[in-house]
């Protein structure tokens, strides 16, 4: 009896490893000679050139000082490093052998040319979101307008068995996300093409949603935000802390300019999604986006954010002089931050009032203490606006007690172990793009 119950489940094994095999198993496509401009339109090239900027391919595919596009940008991961690859059109390193089949096949499956499958750090799960016109554009415009680099890919940091590419094909089964793009009849046709913008190119899901232990996005709390690249990318929906709501105009300006003076200015990871990226789609694109992400954040567009009773606190805060003899954060504060983020009527735009910013209401002070640490260069937040970073001026104590006093103007509970996370945020990696 035992030695049947051991032949049936070795042999159920076997078939289910046959049937995974199957499944997991692709085909190699045949190599191709790289096509030339004459092969495509010129309006097919140009937008390819906007998509790919909106799908920051090159920002993914370029480490600081790069060549763009020829890969080797690195990724920290909490399953070790991951380097981007080539994708220019070098036949030996890059994708200059690949035909639109194998392209198209990679963005919505994320399968090689070769049949290998890609690491999920490849969002091809909301690439493939995207017309086969998109794809189209995007492959044109890569193998005919980018120079091709001869670069050699970097050994990613993947431990085993993690870095057995056979096994992607379960990650894929158990969690990725193969649904085509769906219309939403019920919305209008500026709002699903925002739906369509960010759920596909721009793949705004990516970083703003939350993470299973493996890796995969939580769909069911889809923009909810996540911990990203050593920052936190915030919720969009109306589940976020901001004191006050984002309305189609705010996510607008924001998108464009890199700064909302009722949030606060783009930094760390999302400063290149504006400048690098979303910059290059028509306006009407960037407005559908935000209307998209308005109705998510359940937004009242004729609310006026200048008579809000939380904009209102925060500059009726900024009169309430704390005894600066007695309060640390609050002198350090006055001396360090207050001549540039103060406003006595309204609000400054590109110096946001920090009590009312998004960072300081989050649940963690991730993205403030890296803001005080590294400061706000002029290819972020609002081109030309710069601010220091005190990363060599302020000791960790310093930076936790002007968090702190900030978190306590801004009405919210103290920041658990602050100093002891500041610490931490200073010794991680940091982000640079």
């Amino acid at each position: 009896m035992l030695k049947r119950i051991v032949y049936g489940v070795s042999g159920a094994v076997i078939i289910g490893l046959g049937l995974f095999s199957f499944y997991a198993w692709n085909p190699s496509i045949d190599p191709i000679t790289p096509p030339v401009k004459s092969d495509y339109s010129p309006q097919v090239i140009e937008q390819g050139k906007v998509l790919a900027a909106a799908g920051y391919c090159s920002t993914c595919h370029t480490p600081t000082g790069g060549t763009p596009y020829a890969g080797n940008y690195e990724m920290h991961t909490e399953f070790g490093t991951i380097y981007s690859s080539n994708i220019t059109p070098d036949v030996e390193t890059g994708i200059g052998s690949w035909s639109e089949e194998a392209f198209n096949r990679a963005m919505r499956s994320g399968v090689s040319r070769d049949g290998h499958h890609l690491l999920p750090a490849f969002p091809f799960e909301h690439f493939n979101k995207m017309t086969d016109e998109d794809i189209r554009a995007i492959y044109a415009y890569i193998m005919t307008s980018v120079p091709a680099v001869n670069q050699v890919k970097k050994e990613n940091g993947i431990p085993f068995p993690l870095n057995i590419r056979w096994l992607q094909a379960g990650w894929k089964l158990l969690f990725a996300d193969s649904d085509a793009f769906k219309v939403n009849e019920n919305k209008s046709e500026q709002w699903n093409r925002g739906a369509y913008l960010a759920e596909g190119i721009a793949h705004c899901g990516a970083c703003h949603t939350p993470r299973n232990a493996l890796g995969g996005e939580k769909y069911d709390q889809m923009y909810q935000g996540a911990d990203i690249d050593g920052w936190i990318a915030p919720s969009l929906t109306a589940t976020s802390t901001s004191p006050i709501p984002w309305r189609a105009q705010d996510f607008y300006e924001y998108l464009t300019t890199g700064n909302s003076p009722y949030h606060g200015s783009a930094a760390g990871p999302m400063a290149p999604v504006m400048h690098k990226g979303l910059s290059a789609l028509p306006e009407q694109d960037v407005r559908a986006i935000s209307l998209y992400f308005a109705d998510h954040s359940g937004a009242n567009e004729s609310d006026d954010p200048a008579a809000n009773a939380n904009l209102q606190a925060a500059i009726k805060e900024q009169h309430t002089q704390a005894d600066l003899r007695i309060d640390e954060g609050a002198r350090l504060y006055a001396t360090a931050c207050q001549a540039c983020h103060y406003s006595s009527e309204e609000l400054v735009k590109g110096r946001p009032l920090l009590t009312l910013g998004s960072a300081t209401h989050l649940e963690q002070p991730t993205n403030l203490v890296n803001v005080i640490l590294d400061g706000v260069r002029s290819d972020q937040g609002i081109s030309g606006v710069v601010m220091p970073g005190f990363r060599d001026a302020l000791s960790d104590q310093d930076i936790s007690a002007i968090a702190a006093y900030l978190r306590q103007s801004a009405g919210q509970e103290a920041w658990p172990e602050l100093q002891q996370k500041v610490t931490e945020i200073r010794n991680q990696p940091r982000f640079e793009q």
